[in-house]
């Protein structure tokens, strides 16, 4: 890959007002070329939060982790120039965003073409990880285990993709399973993939997913879905 990589980055967001401009101050400026911001119909001040520190944002009206990360991807594809890698990121301040030249170093050396930031295998500020995620996370990564052959530890959602590894994904899920769905689709397609060790702390604000039983239930299922459906 090219000394001078184009790096975007993607951060899909529901009413994240109170923490997404720390997560965008927080993101190393030297690294990369644009943050697109996916705001998913947010009640919030969160797309004017988001533009105040510099992101292009884009608009979801459809609900979904999924069409978020779709509607950036769109307008990413419509550009000029196209990426080399594209990173993905929450908005929650929940991740560590200093932490993304770690996460793209893979693909640099051309060691991987699709590097997951693993939570389990770095630091979790205590409270950040519900003990329906950390047991969620073991039963999706070791059913990924059973069923395609490939070894992950955590479905997190910061992670970064070489962009025509993402392309050629062919990404359709609309909500919860687009985390596994990407790793599954890697698997088949036998893309290098690597994982590195990130910390992770409480995010501000209430998950949407962890936070709520409703929230829990829906991305399990969802998640054992789309497990089962690439077979």
């Amino acid at each position: 890959m090219q000394f001078n990589p184009i790096i975007d980055v993607i951060i899909p967001a529901f009413n994240e007002e109170k923490s997404i401009g720390l997560v965008l101050d927080e993101i190393p400026k030297n690294l990369v070329r644009r943050v697109v911001v996916a705001n998913n119909n947010s009640t919030d001040t969160t797309a004017e939060v988001a533009e105040k520190h510099g992101a292009t944002v884009v608009f979801e009206a459809k609900a979904g982790y999924g069409n978020a990360c779709l509607k950036a991807m769109d307008f990413i594809a419509k550009q000029e120039e196209k990426p080399d890698i594209v990173v993905f990121l929450d908005g929650d301040h929940s991740d560590f965003p200093e932490q993304m030249s770690e996460v793209v170093q893979p693909i640099l050396d051309a060691k991987a073409d699709l590097v997951i930031g693993s939570r389990a295998l770095g630091k979790s500020e205590s409270g950040s990880l519900t003990p329906q995620q950390v047991f969620g996370n073991w039963l999706a990564t070791r059913l990924l285990k059973i069923f395609y052959g490939v070894k992950f530890t955590d479905l997190g959602p910061f992670r970064a993709i070489r962009y025509k590894s993402l392309l050629a994904l062919e990404m359709n899920d609309p909500t919860y399973g687009w985390t596994v769905e990407m790793q599954i689709k890697a698997a088949k397609l036998k893309l290098k993939c690597v994982e590195v060790p990130v910390n992770y702390r409480v995010r501000i604000g209430q998950s949407k997913v962890s936070g709520t039983v409703r929230g829990t239930i829906g991305a399990g299922y969802k998640i054992i879905l789309t497990l089962i459906k690439y077979l």
